[in-house]
């Protein structure tokens, strides 16, 4: 037993604990978000607990683009104001709330799922890259924009991309390096995003 849950109710150190396990959140920050929540009314903890389950419950993953969606397909790949010609592949469905809050494209979107990452085991076969290719049978797709996040993975996952995709004659490009180095696309703000979205080179294979 560690030393959060020898002198804790066992209840609240399974909380902890389960906090603990979340992307970001250290000991001490499982600790405060469990004691807050111990403090909180019941209504808006059962609240939480019920928002919690209807996410599990009723979102899934659209059929076509593997966006997060509790409609599918989802409401962008139904959008017939969107232009068909275009796919924007990113790394994780926030990127797409990003690239939709700089108002600067109004094509369609892919997500990986990831970027591809030896250090921890992911190779191209844990992304969402087959069903990218399925996209691509129809002749409807002239440009895939990589706008995987400017670091090392992100790098690795556009150039393996370009390779897959350049024989297939669509066109392939990449967001223009406006975007910080190590940053992610998620934190970038409106006017960086549009600005390599609108500066966008393409990728020589």
């Amino acid at each position: 037993m560690n030393e959060t849950t020898s002198a804790t109710a066992a209840p609240l150190a399974r909380l902890i604990d389960e906090f603990h396990k979340l992307p970001g959140i250290g000991p001490k920050s499982a600790q405060r978000l469990a004691y807050y929540l111990l403090r909180m009314p019941p209504a808006e903890a059962q609240a939480l607990a019920a928002s919690i389950l209807e996410v599990k419950e009723r979102v899934t993953l659209c059929s076509i683009c593997q966006n997060v969606t509790e409609v599918d397909p989802c409401r962008v790949c139904t959008d017939d104001r969107r232009e068909r010609s275009i796919i924007c592949v990113v790394e994780e469905p926030l990127d797409i709330l990003a690239l939709e809050r700089s108002q600067s494209y109004r094509g369609l979107y892919h997500v990986l799922h990831g970027a591809i990452s030896p250090m921890d085991g992911i190779g191209p076969e844990d992304l969402k890259v087959s069903e990218l290719l399925q996209r691509l049978r129809s002749d409807e797709v002239t440009e895939i924009i990589l706008a995987t996040n400017p670091n090392l993975e992100g790098e690795a996952t556009a150039m393996y991309l370009t390779r897959l995709l350049k024989p297939l004659g669509v066109k392939v490009t990449r967001l223009a390096r406006g975007l910080p180095v190590g940053g992610d696309l998620e934190y970038a703000d409106d006017v960086t995003l549009a600005r390599a979205m609108e500066g966008r080179q393409e990728m020589s294979g």
